[in-house]
């Protein structure tokens, strides 16, 4: 595959860390605990993609909030969800060797994630990995999160690369979109959705468990 793109652009959560479930969980306890909405473990599942801020006006509609709640509430979100995750904290199996091999191979690498700074910074800062990225776009960094395409085109373009030389690593269909919108490739990790829900993306080169799969060697050559 000598012909792949040379620019990777990874997602973070679910991506990069098997930590999807325990977002689950903290938007779970806040969503029903505090805010007494009465949603399923499901339901609150299919919302969480974007921004904070646009899932509370998914679920409550706008100006239910003003921007002092919803940031009160994100960060209470955000601080359980840490306080929980930590104790089991680190990388998808071989992401580390694939980091390393890609870095060695003079391959950019950029984050484009829709949770905030606080959340990368956690992820990045404990699990010593912030060199291997030439730029990090984050929640705060976009108008429109993902399945919008600015994340990763703004990641592209701080890279100086053209979005079809680009691979998208990703976890969720909405991300896959945003990746497709933005003309890339996508590499599907299956950490916390099925195949079946990305059978409408044509963008997609691999469906992987982890990065042990024996397909990042062909992205490396």
């Amino acid at each position: 595959m000598n012909n792949l793109p040379k620019t990777f652009l990874f997602d973070l959560n679910g991506t990069m860390v098997d930590d999807m479930e325990f977002h689950v969980k903290a938007w779970y306890g806040i969503l029903n605990d505090d805010l007494k909405v009465n949603m399923t473990w499901e339901e609150v599942r299919k919302h969480m993609y974007g921004k904070n801020s646009e899932l509370f006006v998914r679920v409550f509609g706008d100006n239910y909030f003003n921007d002092e709640e919803m940031n009160h509430w994100s960060m209470e979100k955000e601080r359980r969800y840490q306080e929980n995750y930590l104790p089991h904290l680190k990388l998808i199996n071989g992401l580390d060797e694939f980091l390393k091999a890609a870095k060695q191979n003079h391959i950019k690498m950029a984050i484009g994630s829709a949770a905030i700074p606080f959340n990368i910074n956690f992820v990045l800062d404990n699990l010593k990995i912030r060199d291997y990225f030439d730029a990090i776009v984050s929640a705060e960094d976009v108008e429109i999160s993902k399945p919008h395409p600015e994340t990763f085109l703004k990641a592209a373009s701080l890279l100086n690369a053209k979005p079809e030389n680009c691979i998208v690593f990703e976890d969720a269909p909405k991300g896959v979109e945003a990746a497709q919108q933005a003309g890339m490739k996508s590499v599907v990790l299956t950490t916390m959705h099925d195949r079946n829900e990305f059978d409408q993306y044509n963008n997609i080169i691999a469906f992987v468990k982890d990065y042990t799969d024996p397909f990042f060697t062909t992205i490396l050559a």
